[in-house]
């Protein structure tokens, strides 16, 4: 952040747990675990035994039947008769880290199954517009006679259209929000899809992709083509957790179940290529956190889609040369420090903007518009602009009088219906109802900004932009101990749906913080002559706050394991604080 900018938002708003003692206790007597455990399941709106159960302890063989998807069965019989027929498949996948894992899954099955399969990733580079237009014609080109696309497709009726004039059949598999008029094909497999009967809303591309996988896996057998056991579904869960997490899956239910048992499959993963990226990003694949595939991996390999060619996203998963992924994986670090330079001096210039016109958050949103910002890294800027300011935000990059957008949200106001009321002014649009992108002309730019502005205006109140600070359960640093770090693994994946704990208590300051960088500080808290350091990541600016002698604070904190030096500690991870 630029320390030159406006202060962000007023300090978070606290919000306490409910304490519900004979709830807690029910809890603890069932499960046998610790109470301030208990009180983070109660907080979280857990009210029913077996939902907890679920929860904590659900097992591979509780995943979805994957016929409960609509148009399954279609889908099934349409890729039978393509493999009876010895037919070409094209795999096309969107130019994320879900589109790319998923687009890697199906191929990756497909030439198990000895299909003669291709695979093309969309580059959205271009601003095109009828992307979709040039995987037809790479399918055409290649003689496939069925495509099918993977965490894309579902808002392309237009173009999907021109597919039967090529003899190409299509199956859509995606996870974004439909509009008003679905595609012409031969399946639409999508949980949100008006009449879907698939209970998970909240999978993602990679995971509808699997399902399909699953599915296909299941017909082999229920047809004796295959053993029950010649196919590994396995294998593939280490994508289908790379995916999820990068895209910020929901990790409860299905998904938490795909993630859990797909991180251990990535922590003895055989793909050559993953294990040389991640040895370039510093993370050590035994040991891979969703943490640092949010903030590591996924970003080198997101890198291709803002700036590069996607496609060698899906080249270096399947990648089984050690060379080829070395030279591959260096690629995609060069390309992210790239990216990396394109949006520090775009992130300099939005926040020098917001600096010299602080009257822009007078509104409850923030609408952006330039020529000068790249199209590939708004998405980025764009989601840092929306937490940074807890509101409603959408940047346009704008190249030849075409304007690409990226919009993120507070949880209080969902894009979508704003999207739709306004698709006359709009190219097109799509997403979730919290990040979607769009594409406008740029003489329609100044209408949408304020449409939306006013519409948001309408929506939210002022206490609706300040942030939040939803606090887990109260704790005394006595409870701190590494049994209780470790009951919390229970708890885990961690990550977007189910986030670390956050817990508070009131404590002493013992010395005075300590500036580590430029923008963090190393804190030192006393409670009942314990003593534990915390460390406030992006805190220096608060640190005048805390410069007296003997001071009482709320903390508000996650607790982790420090390791430095072969020293092993528990440290305090500060969120927030309140001097008493």
């Amino acid at each position: 952040m630029n320390p030159k900018a406006p202060r962000s938002v007023d300090s978070p708003i606290w919000i306490y747990p409910k304490h519900d003692p004979s709830w807690i206790k029910e809890i603890i007597d069932e499960f046998n675990i610790h109470p301030v455990t208990a009180q983070v399941l109660a907080s979280r709106g857990f009210d029913d035994l077996e939902e907890i159960h679920d929860f904590l302890y659900a097992k591979l063989p509780d995943l979805h039947d994957p016929d409960l998807f609509l148009d399954m069965n279609k889908a099934v019989e349409r890729i039978f008769k393509a493999l009876q027929n010895k037919e070409k498949i094209l795999i096309y996948g969107d130019n994320d880290v879900d589109g790319i894992t998923g687009t890697t899954l199906l191929t990756e099955f497909f030439e198990y199954l000895g299909v003669s399969v291709f695979s093309y990733i969309s580059n959205r580079i271009s601003l095109n517009q009828s992307l979709i237009l040039d995987a037809l014609s790479y399918a055409t080109s290649k003689e496939c006679s069925l495509l099918i696309t993977v965490d894309c497709g579902i808002t392309a009726a237009n173009e999907i259209k021109d597919a039967a004039e090529r003899k190409i059949d299509i199956i859509v598999t995606d996870h974004h929000e439909p509009t008003a008029r679905l595609p012409h094909c031969i399946a639409t497999l999508n949980p949100k899809v008006q009449g879907s009967t698939y209970p998970n809303r909240e999978i993602t591309g990679v995971g509808v992709a699997f399902k399909l996988a699953h599915a296909i896996s299941n017909q082999l057998v229920e047809d004796g083509k295959v053993s029950s056991g010649k196919i590994d579904l396995k294998r593939y869960l280490d994508l289908v957790a790379l995916g999820t997490i990068a895209d910020m899956g929901s990790l409860v239910g299905e998904n938490r179940i795909l993630v859990r048992y797909g991180l251990r499959q990535l922590r003895k993963t055989k793909r050559i290529g993953l294990g040389k990226l991640c040895q370039l990003s510093d993370v050590r694949l035994s040991e891979i956190t969703p943490l640092e595939i949010a903030s590591k991996v996924a970003p080198r390999i997101n890198s291709l889609g803002r700036i590069a060619d996607p496609n060698k996203g899906v080249k270096i998963l399947l990648c089984r040369d050690p060379h080829d992924a070395e030279i591959l994986a260096k690629e995609l670090d060069n390309y992210n420090q790239e990216r990396q330079k394109i949006e520090r001096k775009d992130s300099e210039d939005i926040d020098a903007l917001l600096t010299k016109h602080p009257e822009i958050l007078d509104e409850k949103a923030i609408v952006l518009y330039s020529n000068r910002w790249h199209p590939g890294i708004i998405p980025i800027i764009t989601a840092r602009i929306a937490k940074q300011y807890n509101r409603p935000t959408l940047i346009i990059a704008i190249d030849d009088r075409i304007g690409k957008g990226s919009l993120r949200t507070i949880t209080e106001f969902p894009l979508l219906p704003t999207l739709k009321e306004n698709g006359d002014l709009l190219l097109n649009f799509g997403g979730h109802d919290y990040a979607a992108g769009l594409m406008i002309a740029e003489k329609n730019i100044e209408t949408f900004k304020n449409r939306f502005i006013q519409s948001v205006n309408r929506s939210l109140k002022e206490q609706d932009i300040r942030a939040k600070l939803l606090l887990d359960a109260k704790i005394s640093f006595g409870d701190l101990t590494f049994d209780f770090m470790e009951s919390l693994h229970l708890l885990e994946p961690f990550g977007n749906g189910n986030p670390i704990p956050i817990f508070y208590c009131d404590v002493k300051q013992i010395w005075p913080p300590k500036l580590v960088g430029k923008s963090h500080l190393k804190l030192y808290f006393d409670q009942n002559d314990r003593m534990l350091e915390g460390i406030g990541f992006g805190m220096a600016n608060r640190r005048t706050e805390l410069l007296k002698k003997n001071l009482s604070l709320h903390l508000a904190f996650s607790p982790h394991i420090n390791n430095f030096l072969n020293k092993t500690s528990i440290q305090l991870q500060v969120r927030d604080f309140q001097v008493i």
